[in-house]
């Protein structure tokens, strides 16, 4: 063997013998005290999402909102925007006359509103508000009826989703929540909005995994009925509460209530939506669901329970003052798992 080969057959040796991941050539600067390659330094893991020090309310606008809508008025196959006056389009409403797009139908915002205390690592709740007939996000679902409020006395772990239907009108019109899965669509949407308004965008999540409760009130019932029928929304729908908002479309709730979905469904009523809650509970019993006549201690899975108000009660005042002081409060309370951490 030459002296050449025999060299190279050494060095091939000793490379084997070096660690795995270590130069051959380097070896001998490392022996020679080189210093050690730097590392870079651990970043610092995030801090876990705080509790809300404070409560945050926002009227912002979405692309998903009811309004504006230029469809059709679903079962009667004729257009919403039914009336033209030059270049300005508006519709009929039988109850109010013809109301104008721009003024009435144009309005994209929604009230959000997250209590002192909402912690996203929590099971949460989102309670999505439909207002009723003459109606401001603003004027009347914040400062009249004191949604916002409401919610956050609860004690639940809950948020507030509020939709502006038709503005100061006398119309229940649903708008783009006719149309099948336009519900699930304004729900995403509502989820993107309240992380935002967290400040947080890993609190997506929370928010995405949100069960939902429907709270409308008088003219509210009719997006609600729509939401039931085509929302697409079954899969996270926990619960329905009706606050003397019950008029029409009474097979659209009784078909939902049959098919047992794993919600609740409480419909308080006055004088003025007595007749059609008698007739849903016909309807009902014909069709063998049983349901209580009181709002039961805890809304469980399946709960159906109907609260007949003295006629002395306003419809007016009904969300504020029913058979107890702030209905929407008391109700809200019976639903289990989702206690806020932070007592107010």
């Amino acid at each position: 063997m030459s002296i050449a080969r025999h060299a190279l057959l050494v060095l091939a040796s000793a490379a084997l013998l070096l660690p795995a991941g270590t130069d051959a050539m380097s070896a001998p600067a490392a022996r020679r005290g080189a210093p050690p390659a730097k590392r870079e330094p651990a970043r610092p893991a995030k801090p876990e999402l705080p509790a809300l020090a404070s409560a945050k309310t926002a009227l912002l606008p979405f692309d998903n909102s009811p309004f504006p809508y230029r469809g059709e008025v679903p079962e009667k196959n004729r257009p919403f925007l039914d009336v033209t006056k030059g270049e300005r389009r508006g519709h009929a409403s039988p109850r109010g006359g013809t109301y104008w797009e721009d003024e009435t139908y144009s309005d994209r915002r929604v009230l959000l509103h997250l209590p002192r205390g909402f912690d996203p690592k929590k099971p949460a709740l989102i309670v999505v508000f439909l207002h009723g007939n003459e109606a401001r996000l603003m004027r009347d679902v914040r400062k009249r009826q004191q949604v916002p409020r409401q919610v956050a006395e609860s004690g639940l772990n809950a948020v507030l989703v509020a939709p502006q239907f038709a503005v100061d009108a006398l119309d229940s019109s649903a708008g783009r929540f006719w149309q099948p899965g336009a519900f699930a669509e304004f729900l995403r949407e509502a989820d993107e909005k309240l992380a935002e308004l967290y400040g947080d965008e890993r609190a997506r999540g929370a928010f995405r995994a949100a069960p939902v409760v429907l709270a409308a009130y008088s003219g509210g019932y009719y997006p609600a009925a729509y939401i039931l029928k085509s929302g697409r929304v079954e899969d996270r729908l926990r619960g329905v509460i009706l606050l003397d908002a019950l008029y029409s479309d009474l097979d659209k709730f009784s078909d939902w209530i049959v098919k047992r979905p794993p919600a609740f469904f409480v419909s308080a009523f006055g004088k003025s939506a007595r007749d059609e809650n008698t007739d849903l509970k016909g309807k009902l019993k014909e069709r063998g669901v049983r349901f209580a006549n009181a709002l039961p201690g805890t809304l469980v899975h399946g709960s159906i329970a109907f609260i007949n108000v003295k006629d002395e009660i306003k419809h007016d005042d009904f969300v504020t003052e029913a058979w107890v002081k702030d209905p929407l409060k008391v109700v809200l309370r019976r639903i289990p798992g989702f206690s806020r951490a932070r007592k107010l």
